[in-house]
């Protein structure tokens, strides 16, 4: 019977072997404003070198290695932006991306991954500056920037939260390790009777803060300082709010966590919870969340992530209904929503 796999080959691990360097200099590229500078037309390396301030022939060197990777054309007269770099990669366009490196090929995930023989060996990470530390600085980079899946999903969380609260007196909503706050501030933005409690790392929360500040919501905004696991949650809420944090712990760890949120609901409250799911198929064939759950070997204590089907498991054992699910296309991150159960 023949085998129509894909071979692993030579040249596949070599260029896997080689990826780190690709981003690293899509980085160097980015830090130093390379895009920037090219924006207005085809440039030399002396001249670029020039306007950074940079050393002339380590300016070529990047440039070179820019064009190598497809991110810039070089030509007779010098260097300029391939297709698309121009939206995607020059600071002042509306659609620039470059900000996305400060998260997907941050230091912390270097650091923690450089140790992922021994995560593998022990059963969890071995770093002592982590994802479940309180004052790890990647939270502050997420804060800021949160990622180009932060929005979409927010904007539905909303419409769906806002359509079923329509006919309730009130709208209160607990936004557990809110980090950025998008997900409570976009529901306060679509209805103006929401008051949003926002749960985090007291360094967090100062720029959960701006962006409330930003977006218009501070005077129907509060703050909860401290872990999700232990501060006094206040309410009871109509909508508690569960984001990307599932996949930081053991399914019984989450279990407790959704239990220990069902308390501080009203009875006809709601949850709402986003994890980034697996579709439950074969690895090759949804290839980023499995990629991701590696990261969290790294970088927590028992974290992984899970299949949608498991996810909705944890929900109900918490107490809540069998949740809907929601996804948007091309998005890694899935949202449950569950009514909470009262038992008789």
């Amino acid at each position: 019977m023949a085998d129509d796999r894909t071979p692993v080959t030579r040249q596949a691990l070599l260029d896997m072997m080689v990826t780190v360097r690709k981003t690293h200099i899509l980085r160097a590229g980015v830090e130093l404003g390379v895009f920037d500078i090219l924006a207005s037309g085809t440039s030399t390396a002396e001249a670029v070198a020039g306007k950074l301030g940079t050393d002339p022939r380590a300016t070529r060197v990047l440039l070179n290695a820019l064009a190598a990777i497809g991110l810039l054309d070089a030509t007779d007269g010098g260097y300029l932006l391939a297709p698309g770099a121009d939206t995607l990669l020059v600071a002042d366009s509306p659609e620039y991306y470059g900000h996305a490196f400060r998260l997907a090929a941050s230091d912390y995930e270097w650091d923690a991954l450089r140790h992922l023989p021994e995560a593998v060996r022990t059963g969890g990470t071995v770093v002592d500056d982590n994802a479940e530390s309180p004052d790890f600085g990647y939270w502050l980079d997420f804060a800021v920037a949160g990622t180009g899946n932060t929005q979409p999903m927010a904007d539905l969380i909303a419409e769906e939260v806002t359509t079923w609260a329509a006919g309730r007196d009130t709208l209160d909503v607990l936004d557990v390790a809110c980090g950025h706050g998008l997900y409570g501030f976009t529901i306060a933005q679509r209805d103006p009777r929401a008051r949003v409690w926002s749960l985090d790392w007291p360094n967090v929360l100062s720029i959960t803060a701006a962006n409330a500040e930003r977006l218009g919501v501070t005077d129907r905004s509060a703050q909860i300082p401290g872990d999700m696991f232990t501060a006094p949650l206040g309410g009871p809420y109509d909508v508690i709010a569960v984001t990307n944090v599932l996949h930081h712990f053991s399914h019984e760890r989450a279990v407790e966590l959704l239990a220990r949120m069902r308390g501080a609901l009203k009875p006809d409250g709601r949850l709402v919870t986003v994890a980034i799911t697996h579709a439950g198929g074969p690895p090759a064939e949804d290839p980023v969340p499995h990629l991701f759950a590696v990261l969290m070997l790294a970088w927590t204590h028992s974290g992984e992530v899970t299949s949608a089907e498991e996810v909705a498991e944890i929900v109900a054992e918490a107490g809540f209904d069998t949740p809907s699910q929601h996804s948007l296309p091309h998005i890694p991150l899935r949202t449950f929503i569950a009514d909470r159960r009262n038992e008789s």
